[in-house]
């Protein structure tokens, strides 16, 4: 899937789990290039930058990155993208090698296996972590509350989940003496990890700014 497709997927994600987060009003909406100092901004928090301003910069003229929460939200929806598209490329390179007799190459029919598990419980948490900030962005939050708090710690567990099971796929390669294929998909899965760590700092963030912005 090329980079363009990947945004397009994002972009659909974005308007099915938060469709009111195209409509800002234009009177409020700012312009790209401070748009972009935001996200580069945002990013200094995280382990991955320059990635995080790559991926971000992407969405700076939609007027879906006004904020923490918006921040957020497309930071999940790149991650779960690129898990998706990871995990069916790995279907497609087991199923090519399925009936291989080669010891070698058996055991890593085995490894690309034990990945697309992996991978598969990273869509299925980041998934739910998307559903599950838009259960949040519905209800009106003046105050901090046990609800809140449940809610966000159910995020924060989740894409921690996803991102140990996208790390756990990078670690059953080999980090030397690979073989192009089994190069490129450790790059695939490290970089899901990457956008997933990056997308839980800001989990983090949106979470100190709505404590922060409480009212009393």
């Amino acid at each position: 899937m090329s980079p363009f497709n990947i945004t397009f997927l994002v972009t659909i994600f974005l308007s099915l789990f938060f469709p009111t987060l195209g409509k800002v009003d234009p009177t409020l909406s700012r312009p790209k290039s401070q748009t972009l100092s935001y996200i580069e901004s945002s990013c200094n928090g995280t382990l991955y930058r320059e990635l995080c301003i790559r991926s971000l910069s992407k969405f700076a003229s939609t007027n879906e990155i006004d904020g923490p929460q918006h921040l957020a939200h497309v930071a999940l929806s790149i991650s779960l993208a690129r898990a998706i598209h990871t995990k069916n490329f790995l279907v497609g390179v087991s199923n090519n090698n399925n009936n291989n007799n080669d010891r070698k190459k058996r055991r890593e029919y085995q490894t690309i296996q034990d990945c697309v598990n992996q991978l598969s419980d990273s869509v299925d948490q980041l998934s739910q972590s998307i559903k599950e900030l838009r259960r949040m962005n519905n209800k009106s939050r003046s105050t901090i509350n046990d609800d809140f708090l449940w809610h966000i710690n159910n995020v924060e567990t989740w894409v921690s989940t996803a991102l140990t099971d996208a790390s756990s796929c990078v670690y059953a390669f080999p980090g030397h003496r690979m073989s192009k294929r089994t190069a490129s998909i450790r790059g695939k899965a490290m970089n899901v990890a990457q956008v997933t760590s990056n997308a839980l700092a800001f989990i983090h963030k949106y979470m100190e700014a709505a404590t922060r912005n409480t009212k009393p």
